[in-house]
C-alpha cells in the first residue's frame, strides 16, 4: 500500500510527516522564508551588509590560503630541503672535490702498479696539495733498510754519506691492558710488625675500571653520542666482554664521583653578570611510550666583550617545560639574560623579584629567522627587506666582536642606533598596512612585541646581538637525540645534564674532554674538597701548560 503524506503549516515553521499505515515514520523541520521588506533604504542596507559579509569571508579565505601555502612550503622544505642552502651547496661542492681527488689518486696508483718498474713513464704535471707537517709530539719509529756490505760495482768498502728520511703517519689499534696494583708486605725482624702500603684510591667505589676507561665510556656516550649498547658491541669485537649493565653501573658511579666538579662549574656560571639561556626537548622512556622532557642550558661567555672570566655551560634537566624550572635554576641569580621570548621567563623579569630582577635581552637571530623563513619560502618582499636590514646590524657586530664594553657601546650608538630606529619605524608602518592575520604581519608583531628587549643591546656593551651561544651549547643534545633515541628515565636526564656540563665546558676552553676527565677521575678521590677549583677545565689547562714549560726548560 503506497504511503500517504500530510502537511501542517504552523506559524512560520513547516513540518513534513510521512505516515505508513497510519504511523509516523519521520519528520523534518525547516525554517520558512521570511518576506523581504518593501522599504528601499532597508533593502539597500541589507544588500550592503551582505556584500561586507561576503568581502570579510573572501579576506578570511585569502588569509587562510596564505597560511596553508606557507605551512605547505615549510613542510616541504623540512622534508626535502636543507636547513641551510649555502651549507648544503658547500657540502655538495666539497663532496665533488673529494670524489675527484680520490678518483685521480686511484687512477694514478693503478697506472703505477700496471707499469713495470724498469719502464720510465713521464708523469703529467698537476699542482700538488700543500701537506701539513706531521705532528712533532708523536713518537718516531725508525725503520732502517739494510745496505749491502760492499759496493755492488767494485766490491769496495762503503762509507755513510747521509740518509733520506720519508715520514708516514700510521695508526696503532687501541690496546687493552690490565694494571696490577701490587702492595708488598714486609715484617720487622725485631718486633714482627707487618707493614704494607695503603690501598690506592679508585675512581669509583665499585668496579675494576681505570680512570682512562671510565673517561672513554663517558665521553663516547655523551661527547660522541655512542649508546652503551654500541660501545659494548665495539668492545666485544676487540675481545673484551663488557655487559651494558656493567657500563651503565660505571656511568652512574662516575657521575656521582664527578658531582663536586659539576657543582663547581655551575657556581662559576651563575657568578656571571650576563647569561645566555635556552632549552631543548629530549625524549624520555616511559611505560609503553616515550614522553618529552627538557634540557636547559645557561652559558657564561664573556669573550665577546673582552671579559676575563672563562666560558662555561651549565645544564639542567626537567620532565616538562613549566616556568617553575628556570625559576628554580636562577633562584639566587640576577643580571642580564639573553633568551628567546618564552613566556615561562616572564616572572624572572618582574621588578620586585628577589634577589633582584633579571634584565631581558631578546635575540635578533630569532626575530630574523621568522622573516628569513618567509623570504625563503614565499619570496615576500617585506620579509626580504627586513632580512637585509637586520643583516646590516650583524655586519657591525662582527667588526666589534671582542672589544671592551665601552667601545662596543660607542660604535653601536654611532652606527647601529640609526639603523635600528629606522627599522622600528619601517616595521610599524608595514604592520599598519597588513592584515593582522597575515604571516608577514605575525613576523613583524613578534619583533615589535619584543622591541624593548631587542634594542637593549644598544646601551650595554656587554650584551650580544643574539642568543647563539646557548643554541650552540644545545647542538650536542640535538645530535645525540638521533643516536641514543631517548633517556632511560628522569634520573638519566639529570645524569646527562651533569656530564654535558663537564664536557661542553671543557670544549669551550679548548680542553680535550677525555684527557681532562681521565686525569680528574684519577685524582678526585684524594683531592681536597676546598681546592676543587684547581680541577676546573681552565685551571687544569693552565697547570698542564706550566708543567710542560717546566719540563721543556
Amino acid at each position: 500500500m503506497p504511503p500517504s503524506a500530510a502537511t501542517w503549516r504552523l506559524v512560520d515553521r513547516v513540518t513534513v510527516a510521512s505516515i505508513w499505515d497510519g504511523g509516523t515514520n519521520g519528520a523534518v523541520t525547516t525554517a520558512a522564508a521570511e518576506p523581504l521588506p518593501d522599504d528601499v533604504e532597508t533593502l539597500k542596507a541589507m544588500l550592503l551588509a551582505e556584500r561586507e559579509a561576503y568581502r570579510a569571508k573572501v579576506r578570511d579565505q585569502v588569509l587562510l590560503i596564505e597560511k596553508l601555502e606557507h605551512q605547505i612550503a615549510q613542510l616541504r622544505h623540512e622534508r626535502f630541503g636543507q636547513s641551510s642552502e649555502r651549507r648544503a651547496l658547500l657540502d655538495q661542492l666539497e663532496l665533488q672535490l673529494f670524489e675527484l681527488k680520490e678518483a685521480q689518486a686511484q687512477a694514478e696508483t693503478a697506472e703505477e702498479i700496471a707499469v713495470p718498474q724498469s719502464v720510465t713513464v713521464p708523469s703529467f704535471e698537476r699542482r700538488k696539495p700543500a701537506r701539513r707537517p706531521l705532528p712533532e709530539h708523536l713518537p718516531r719509529e725508525r725503520v732502517v733498510y739494510p745496505m749491502p756490505v760492499a759496493c755492488p760495482c767494485c766490491g769496495g768498502v762503503l762509507h755513510k754519506l747521509g740518509e733520506d728520511v720519508t715520514e708516514t703517519l700510521e695508526l696503532v689499534p687501541r690496546q687493552w691492558k690490565v694494571i696490577q696494583h701490587v702492595r708488598e708486605k714486609h715484617s720487622c725482624r725485631s718486633c714482627e710488625k707487618i707493614t704494607q702500603p695503603p690501598a690506592p684510591s679508585h675512581p669509583i667505589a665499585r668496579g675494576r675500571a681505570g680512570p682512562g676507561l671510565l673517561a672513554h665510556v663517558l665521553f663516547a656516550k655523551y661527547g660522541l653520542h655512542l649508546p652503551l649498547t654500541r660501545q659494548s658491541a665495539i668492545y666485544a669485537r676487540e675481545g673484551i666482554e663488557l655487559d651494558v649493565s656493567t657500563l651503565a653501573d660505571w656511568v652512574g658511579a662516575s657521575a656521582a664521583t664527578l658531582m663536586p666538579l659539576v657543582e663547581a662549574v655551575r657556581a662559576h656560571v651563575f657568578a656571571a653578570e650576563r647569561l645566555h639561556a635556552d632549552d631543548t626537548t629530549v625524549p624520555v622512556l616511559d611505560v609503553g611510550r616515550t614522553r618529552t622532557g627538557r634540557l636547559w642550558t645557561y652559558v657564561r661567555d664573556d669573550r665577546p666583550y673582552a671579559g676575563t672570566g672563562p666560558p662555561a655551560a651549565a645544564y639542567f634537566y626537567s620532565p616538562d617545560r613549566r616556568g617553575e624550572h628556570p625559576e628554580a635554576h636562577l633562584a639566587s641569580w640576577a643580571g642580564l639574560m639573553q633568551a628567546d621570548a618564552y613566556a615561562g621567563y616572564d616572572r624572572l623579569y618582574a621588578a620586585g623579584r628577589r634577589p633582584g630582577p633579571i634584565v631581558e635581552a631578546a635575540c635578533w637571530a630569532h626575530a630574523r629567522r621568522k622573516f628569513f623563513d618567509l623570504a625563503r619560502l614565499t619570496k615576500a618582499p617585506i620579509a626580504i627587506e627586513a632580512v637585509a636590514r637586520v643583516d646590516a646590524l650583524f655586519a657591525i657586530e662582527r667588526d666589534i666582536n671582542g672589544l671592551p664594553p665601552d667601545e662596543r657601546r660607542e660604535v653601536r650608538h654611532e652606527r647601529s642606533r640609526p639603523r635600528v630606529e629606522a627599522l622600528g619605524a619601517w616595521l610599524r608602518e608595514q604592520h599598519a598596512r597588513l592584515s593582522p592575520n597575515s604571516q608577514v604581519a605575525k613576523a613583524i608583531a613578534y619583533s615589535l612585541n619584543a622591541w624593548n628587549a631587542l634594542v637593549r643591546f644598544l646601551d650595554d656593551g656587554r650584551l650580544c646581538l643574539t642568543n647563539n651561544a646557548a643554541e650552540r651549547a644545545l647542538r650536542c643534545i640535538a645530535v645525540g637525540r638521533n643516536n641514543w633515541t631517548f633517556a632511560g628515565s628522569d634520573a638519566g636526564g639529570r645524569r646527562a645534564a651533569a656530564i654535558y656540563t663537564l664536557i661542553e665546558s671543557a670544549k669551550l676552553n679548548d680542553v680535550d674532554p677525555q684527557a681532562w676527565l681521565t686525569d680528574v677521575l684519577a685524582r678526585l678521590q684524594d683531592h681536597p674538597a676546598k681546592r676543587i677549583a684547581e680541577l676546573l677545565p681552565w685551571n687544569w689547562k693552565n697547570l698542564q701548560q706550566q708543567q710542560q714549560q717546566r719540563a721543556a726548560a
